[in-house]
């Protein structure tokens, strides 16, 4: 029996971190209610960009002093700040950033999925995107995530698996309007890596945006977890689709974000 296709979608408006964290959550269940009453439930991959906001992995207690103080200071500089369950330690997400979410059944395939595969692939993925799209070379690491030298780190991998569904995922940077953020942390507990960014990378001379980086991560996507890749239309998806509409919209509403972190005050 073939498998069916991962229907993925781009938000085009970043999107608040709290709602896009509940729609994940909200997705899951559907996944879950659907896969206990009739295997007829699906996969997804969501493809967005966030509003700024720092995040800290499950590594990290919400209410020790040290993370209490970060929180305190990011959310002066003008980001929001949120304590989750994926996997590494504090992180930025924000515009010229692709983020995405993959909320896949691991056991649909024989053999189930591991979690160390699922995410070895992630990683190819990203990597075999820079180099095919970009002519962009990176380099292996312990840690996880990608790097273009042992001081640059150019994305980054975080995931969570309940009941063999994923959510969480993985962050590329494409512009260099993330950077400026990340300079204000020591992203994934990394002392000395700072950002890079697929527009300062690149060895092609096209425009770089985040928009033009949607295509080839899909189709990579695909080729590396073997699976059809189906643009989500979601007037036909039912719960699914009118949660993501409902976010859209919310995303619109929510007006402009800052471009550039604000100076910290002593």
């Amino acid at each position: 029996m073939s498998l069916p296709p991962v229907l993925y979608h781009f938000f085009q408006t970043p999107l608040p971190y709290t709602r896009t964290l509940l729609l994940q959550e909200k997705l899951h269940a559907v996944q879950l209610a659907q896969r206990r009453a009739s295997q007829t439930h699906r996969d997804y991959l969501l493809l967005l960009q966030h509003r700024p906001v720092y995040t800290a992995g499950r590594r990290q207690l919400p209410s020790s002093p040290e993370v209490l103080a970060e929180e305190a200071r990011l959310t002066r500089i003008g980001a929001d700040f949120v304590t989750t369950q994926r996997g590494g330690q504090l992180t930025y997400h924000g515009p010229g950033q692709i983020v995405g979410y993959p909320l896949m059944d691991l056991g649909r395939t024989s053999p189930t999925i591991h979690t160390r595969d699922y995410i070895c692939k992630m990683q190819k993925v990203l990597e075999c995107h820079l180099q095919e799209e970009h002519a962009i070379k990176t380099m292996p690491s312990d840690h996880t995530g990608v790097f273009l030298d042992e001081n640059t780190k150019i994305a980054s991998i975080g995931v969570q698996v309940r009941h063999r569904l994923t959510s969480h995922g993985f962050a590329i940077n494409v512009t260099p309007e993330p950077k400026h953020w990340f300079d204000r942390i020591v992203a994934c507990g990394l002392d000395g890596v700072h950002a890079g960014c697929i527009a300062d990378a690149s060895a092609t001379k096209r425009e770089v945006n985040v928009e033009g980086e949607i295509p080839g991560l899909v189709e990579r996507f695909g080729r590396l977890y073997q699976r059809d890749m189906e643009k989500l239309v979601p007037v036909l998806e039912g719960v699914a689709g009118e949660l993501i509409l409902e976010l859209e919209k919310e995303a619109k509403a929510a007006g402009p974000w800052l471009e550039a972190p604000l100076a910290e005050s002593n």
